[in-house]
């Protein structure tokens, strides 16, 4: 595994993948992360992370079956690996660890 730090991003299609579960390919990850964030993914940019996510060991993928739907095409399935698992649990305990750092005072202000 190439490195396990991870940015906002990157998180995000991480817990895209996880939440899909068995239905993560780029265009549902596309939509959900739209549907979810309120703001635009492109499918390049999710290609990219995809590509760099793999390339770390933090996912995996395999070819779905071709359908006529797709004119013979097959999807690429993405899944989580347990260095994904281990980066994500960190992320959030690295920021859980920082929002306990917050005084209360400070958020009611806000």
């Amino acid at each position: 595994m190439k490195g396990t730090n991870i940015g906002e991003f990157e998180e995000l299609v991480l817990l895209t993948i996880a939440a899909l579960v068995n239905d993560a390919y780029s265009v549902a990850i596309c939509d959900e992360l739209e549907k979810n964030t309120g703001r635009a993914a492109k499918l390049g940019v999710v290609h990219a992370v995809l590509n760099r996510l793999e390339e770390k060991g933090l996912v995996k993928s395999k070819l779905g079956e071709a359908t006529s739907m797709r004119g013979g095409k097959r999807k690429r399935f993405y899944s989580i690996t347990n260095g994904g698992k281990a980066a994500l649990i960190k992320s959030k305990e690295l920021r859980d660890e920082l929002w306990s750092k917050i005084p209360n005072l400070v958020l009611k202000r806000i």
